[in-house]
């Protein structure tokens, strides 16, 4: 029988809705994954009650990870995961209601966040300044989203949902499900200001959620929460717009309201995975030209699988609703095996690789 040690393992770190924002989870965890036989195992490393830790990011090179506090007065917060996990100054406002993504600038030098809003607060966008250590210091700009879309009940405003830097380090897009739009902003390395530099309009009501780039960084794909779509877009790096060239159903199931949460795309530019939160499921899609051919899907392996993550040739599967942890091995023509056993995860929604 093989055994493994540490040094075998991938690091990973999970967050989840706690007790206050409508979950039973336990903010932020540690986990190993061996990724050699696809087991997930926990850390001795206790969890940190984060509240509300709905998305994590890292720094580029120290050992701190950000995360979001996804409450109705939104705060993000700074963790050192040195020898453990601990709160690394206090808490900050994240400038709105319900922040739901975030990520560190290449640079390493400035927090970017999106807050969801609310049904009276419109989604806006948020950069922190972080100190040598990775502390969050002060805020330098907070822009506000303007539109709204078709959907009743979902799109009366606008609601920032993703904020991430294209490949090329020149340009953030920010996701808005509220307004079918993605934000292209430039950001100001020296004084954290962010200008904008398009809107680029989403087809009506499709809700883009999140978007993952192409290896070469010519593609973006979308999960269009609203209309339950996976969209490819060309992405020009020049001027940062986007122009969508097709689009495909993002699960095959029939009679269910399907909702595409997390996606993924492959180093190698080929293949996209994405979660079918309704169908229960994770689909694949194999990149031909401009157009997505869709290879399948398999379940989740839990309910409401919302968070994805790639890692060695595994899918990390985040089962909210189930409270599951689940592992996906990725096949060398995209295809996805059927889960391993899973860990329990209460009200689990994201993974981040270490």
């Amino acid at each position: 029988m093989r055994t493994s040690s540490l040094t075998d393992t991938i690091a990973i770190l999970t967050g989840s809705y706690t007790p206050d924002t409508g979950g039973d989870g336990s903010g932020i965890a540690a986990l190993r994954l061996d990724p050699t036989t696809g087991q997930l195992s926990y850390d001795e490393v206790e969890p940190l009650p984060v509240s509300g830790a709905s998305f994590l990011a890292a720094h580029p090179s120290l050992g701190v990870v950000y995360s979001t506090n996804e409450t109705e007065t939104g705060t993000v917060s700074a963790v050192t995961r040195d020898g453990g996990l601990s709160p690394l100054g206090d808490p900050m406002s994240s400038g709105g209601a319900n922040p739901c993504h975030l990520t560190v600038h290449p640079g390493g030098e400035w927090l970017l966040t999106a807050n969801y809003g609310s049904d009276t607060a419109p989604g806006t966008v948020a950069v922190h300044r972080l100190g040598a250590d990775g502390r969050l210091l002060e805020p330098t700009d907070l822009v506000v989203h303007q539109g709204s879309g078709p959907v009743i009940g979902r799109q009366e405003g606008s609601h920032a949902h993703q904020v991430l830097v294209d490949p090329a380090g020149r340009f953030v897009l920010a996701t808005d499900l509220g307004a079918d739009a993605v934000v292209t902003y430039r950001l100001d390395t020296l004084t954290g200001a962010l200008e904008r530099i398009a809107v680029n309009p989403m087809r009506a009501g499709s809700g883009p959620r999140h978007l993952a780039f192409a290896s070469g960084g010519d593609l973006v794909f979308s999960a269009d929460e609203l209309s339950s779509t996976v969209t490819c877009h060309r992405y020009d790096a020049a001027d940062g717009t986007l122009t969508a060239l097709s689009s495909v159903p993002a699960t095959t199931a029939k009679d269910v309201v399907n909702q595409p949460g997390g996606i993924v795309a492959s180093p190698c530019g080929r293949f996209v995975w994405v979660t079918n939160r309704g169908a229960d499921t994770v689909a694949a899609f194999r990149l031909a030209g401009s157009t997505l051919e869709p290879l399948g899907e398999v379940s989740a392996g839990g309910r409401w699988p919302r968070g994805l993550a790639l890692v060695d040739g595994h899918l990390l599967v985040a089962n909210q609703h189930s409270g599951s942890l689940t592992v996906l091995r990725v096949l060398d023509d995209g295809t996805l095996t059927q889960p391993q056993p899973s860990v329990s995860a209460p009200s689990v929604v994201c993974a981040l690789t270490l």
